[in-house]
C-alpha cells in the first residue's frame, strides 16, 4: 500500500475529531472519504498533510512512518494538497501560485514539463497565468489550487472538497479533470461532500460519521447501499 493509516486519533483541545481512524490507498488509485459536516474528513487530510498532530495511530506513506513529519517533508516524499477553500495566494499571479507548488523541486526541466500538464488538464489557467489569482472566479481558483498541488509531482494528491462553491457545470469538469489526473498515474485521495460524483469514480470509498469510519467498500458498493442513498445520496445517484 503506498498509504496507510491505522488507528488515526486527532484532538481539538479536549473534543476528539476523529478515533480509530483506520484506511489504506493503493498506488494508481481514486479513494475517497464521504461523511456530513463535521464528519472529521477535513481533520484526517490536515493530518496527513502535517497540519495536525496525532494523538494516537500512525501514518504510513511508502512503507515509511511519517506520522511526525512536517508538512514540507511530506511534499518532498511525494503528498501534496489541495485545501478546503482552495487557499490560493491572491496578491500572487497564476505563474507564481503554480511556481510555490514547486517549491521543494530544483528538477527544472522536470518543473517545465508538469508545468505543460498542468496548462493541458486546465487551458483557461494558461489564458489567465499573469493575471492575480484573487481576482479569477472560483472554478478558476480552483483549479488553480488544485494545479499547485500537481507541481509537486506529488505520487498521492490530496483533494478536499474540491467541488464546495461550484456551479453544477463547473463541477462536472472538476470531477472529469480528477479522473484524467488518476489516469496519468497519480493517485488520488478524495474528501467530497458531492457523494454522487466522488462515488462514481472512487475505486474503494469510506463513510466517516463522527470521526469514525463507519461504512467501507467499493465506490460502486457504497453508491448501491441503502443507508448511503438516504443519508448522503437524496435516495438516489
Amino acid at each position: 500500500m503506498l498509504l496507510e493509516v491505522e488507528g488515526l486519533c486527532v484532538n481539538y483541545g479536549h473534543i476528539e475529531a476523529i478515533r480509530d481512524v483506520t484506511f489504506s490507498v493503493e498506488e494508481g488509485t481514486v479513494v475517497t472519504l464521504i461523511g456530513a459536516n463535521g464528519a472529521g474528513k477535513t481533520t484526517t487530510m490536515k493530518t496527513l498533510s502535517g497540519l495536525r498532530k496525532v494523538r494516537a495511530g500512525r501514518v504510513m506513506f511508502d512503507g515509511k512512518d511519517i506520522t511526525h513529519l512536517p508538512p514540507y517533508e511530506r511534499v518532498k516524499l511525494g503528498l501534496s494538497q489541495s485545501p478546503e477553500g482552495r487557499g490560493i495566494f491572491p496578491g500572487m499571479t497564476v505563474r507564481e501560485n503554480l511556481d510555490m507548488g514547486a517549491y521543494v523541486r530544483s528538477d527544472k526541466a522536470e518543473m517545465a514539463k508538469d508545468f505543460d500538464r498542468v496548462m493541458a488538464l486546465f487551458p483557461r489557467l494558461e489564458e489567465r497565468i499573469s493575471q492575480f489569482a484573487g481576482t479569477m472566479s472560483g472554478g478558476e481558483q480552483q483549479m488553480l489550487a488544485i494545479g499547485r498541488a500537481l507541481m509537486a509531482r506529488p505520487r498521492v494528491v490530496l483533494l478536499d472538497e474540491p467541488s464546495m462553491g461550484l456551479a453544477p457545470k463547473l463541477i462536472q469538469q472538476i470531477f472529469s479533470i480528477i479522473t484524467e489526473i488518476n489516469e496519468q498515474g497519480t493517485t488520488v485521495l478524495l474528501v467530497e461532500q458531492n457523494a454522487a460524483q466522488a462515488l462514481k469514480r472512487a475505486h474503494t470509498a469510506h463513510v466517516l460519521e463522527t470521526g469514525e469510519i463507519v461504512r467501507s467498500g467499493t465506490g460502486a458498493e457504497l453508491a448501491g447501499d441503502d443507508s448511503v442513498k438516504a443519508a448522503y445520496l437524496g435516495g438516489d445517484v
